[in-house]
């Protein structure tokens, strides 16, 4: 490494730990990595027993692992890379869970972190995962759908449990002293920059989190207007006013500088420009080298699916279903299009640690079920047990498996919700095919994209596409330092330093024409559960799915033989 090579540091939030990356922008090598876990609740989530929805974070620990982080990622930097220095870091770029919102005072800080509220969780942020606040998004729905359809049409018609409005208004009919105390609510992505660079009295807000998950669009002024706010509850209409009438920007744009308290806490100089904040699937799709055309597939405890289209190309039709078509949620110049599944990495977790045998693993389970040829198991399931976020935007359905027999064994079970996120990754692939929108490629990032040859090959072989593996293992905090490696002026846009930073590993998964067929009858069957538990339309052939199942697993063990 050059002496005087220049850095970028990304910092990435995620649902259990915060992840300090540096990278050389000249090539993208990550060259020094520090990770600190969160300290409350059940592997840093807080919980209630009482609340199966109830999902919070308590907001010290993100700055205190944020500090832990970064210092590791400076001792590793050093180890790894002769000549390194903390001065070589030019930039900083943040992304965080979303839509994880926090109440903050008139100083900008947590409510939590002053003695009154230290232990209300009602006071935390609360994270991306909470769903508690469904029947507020359910009214939030009914009431755009006769005032301002437009609203909606920008978020795929539906408004989500999981979303920035909602989480506030049920704070505000739950815990209504919180609600009261707090000066403001801002995004996770928000703060953190914020926090950073010493403007948490006036921060600067993000498209990202703010078109996707608050209803934000330019063509309506941007935010959702007060007095709709007002009619649903006067605590959403007072905090629309102290949103004010700032235009939100991209993750390409400065937030801030460094502070001298937080360059001293964290080791870095003092001045350096910190980026605004984008969510952690957004700018994982940046660090996967996102481009039209390209699917990024960001699979972890959740999976974001992430496209772009060209202005210059025109606008696209608004789809129902999807999280969003929000103009530079990603790249500058370019709508952002967000999809994706509420469990997959979660679903495959909750198996292995409250149903598999005692002993069991993900890898022995996945060596077992990828024996099986396709269709063996006889199984189908419906990866919804966290709800289903596209395209039926629906946090209050539940997971299903049908065709159980007394051979039924963990190894059959574990392929078939492997099996079950494929099909709903095919259902979003439909959707947005029906609308128009090309996908030419797909590139998958995160650690079961990297872990599980089966996950990849099953994919493959059900949507009959070849799957691509992002070369970074860590797309989210890469894409968090090219925006870092951007407002420090190293490259002029975000497309620039894509080029020089990102690429895909030699490895491909290539579907398998004989399973392809299989996937295709057992897709069908999927559609007819998926229709008829998420639509509620009659299906007449419901009935024959299990003997549907027992014929295709017949098929498939004579195959075998």
């Amino acid at each position: 490494m050059k002496k005087s090579a220049p850095c970028a540091l990304g910092l990435d939030y995620g649902t259990n730990t915060v992840r300090a990356l540096i990278v050389r922008a000249e090539d993208g090598a990550e060259i020094g990595q520090g990770i600190a876990a969160y300290s409350h609740g059940e592997n840093g989530v807080v919980l209630d027993s009482r609340e199966p929805e109830f999902a919070r974070q308590h907001p010290a620990d993100y700055l205190d692992a944020l500090r832990t982080a970064v210092r590791g990622a400076l001792v590793e930097a050093r180890e790894r890379q002769a000549g390194f220095l903390p001065e070589h870091i030019l930039g900083i770029g943040v992304d965080t869970t979303g839509s994880t919102p926090l109440p903050v005072d008139s100083l900008g800080r947590a409510l939590a972190e002053g003695a009154r509220f230290s232990r209300d969780a009602n006071a935390y942020a609360w994270l991306w995962k909470d769903h508690t606040s469904t029947a507020e998004a359910g009214s939030i729905t009914a009431a755009a759908a006769q005032e301002h359809p437009e609203y909606l049409a920008k978020c795929g018609g539906v408004y989500s449990s999981e979303w920035f409005w909602a989480k506030i208004w049920h704070c505000a009919n739950v815990a209504p002293e919180v609600a009261a105390a707090a000066d403001s609510w801002i995004e996770l992505a928000d703060w953190i920059p914020a926090i950073l660079t010493g403007t948490e009295t006036l921060p600067i807000r993000g498209i990202c989190a703010a078109g996707h998950k608050g209803l934000y669009h330019e063509s309506w002024g941007g935010f959702p207007e007060a007095g709709f706010l007002s009619r649903l509850h006067p605590e959403l209409g007072r905090l629309r006013r102290t949103l004010g009438s700032s235009r939100c920007v991209t993750s390409d744009q400065p937030a801030g500088r460094l502070s001298a308290e937080w360059a001293g806490r964290l080791g870095l100089r003092e001045g350096i420009p910190v980026a605004s904040g984008a969510l952690d699937a957004h700018l994982g799709a940046v660090g996967s080298g996102i481009a039209p055309g390209t699917l990024i597939k960001i699979l972890g405890t959740s999976t974001c699916d992430i496209m772009v289209h060209p202005f210059s190309n025109g606008a696209l039709p608004d789809i129902p279903g999807l999280c969003g078509i929000v103009p530079g949620s990603v790249l500058s110049g370019h709508f952002g299009l967000e999809a994706g599944q509420s469990a997959v990495g979660d679903l495959f977790n909750w198996f292995v640690s409250r149903c598999a045998p005692a002993g069991a693993t993900h890898e022995s389970l996945s060596s077992e079920a990828a024996r099986l040829s396709s269709g063996e198991s006889g199984l189908l399931a419906l990866d919804w047990n966290n709800g289903n976020r596209t395209v039926l935007v629906d946090q209050r359905l539940t997971g299903l498996l049908v065709g159980q027999t007394l051979a039924t064994r963990p190894a059959d079970i574990y392929r078939a919700l492997i099996e079950a996120t494929a099909f709903g990754a095919r259902v979003i692939l439909e959707r947005l095919h029906a609308y128009g929108v090309t996908v030419d490629r797909i590139v998958n990032c995160g650690g079961i994209a990297e872990k599980s040859p089966l996950v990849m090959q099953l994919y493959a072989d059900v949507t009959g596409r070849p799957m691509h593996i992002s070369r970074s293992t860590q797309t989210c905090a890469l894409g968090s330092a090219i925006t870092g490696a951007v407002v420090s002026g190293i490259y002029p846009s975000v497309v620039a330093a894509q080029k020089a930073m990102t690429g895909v590993q030699p490895t491909v998964y290539r579907p398998n024409a004989s399973d392809v067929a299989t996937y295709n009858q057992l897709f069908q069957l999927y559609k007819t559960l998926h229709d008829a538990f998420g639509l509620g339309r009659p299906a007449s052939d419901i009935g024959r799915v299990m003997k549907d199942l027992l014929a295709l697993r017949d098929e498939a063990r004579t195959r075998r033989c």
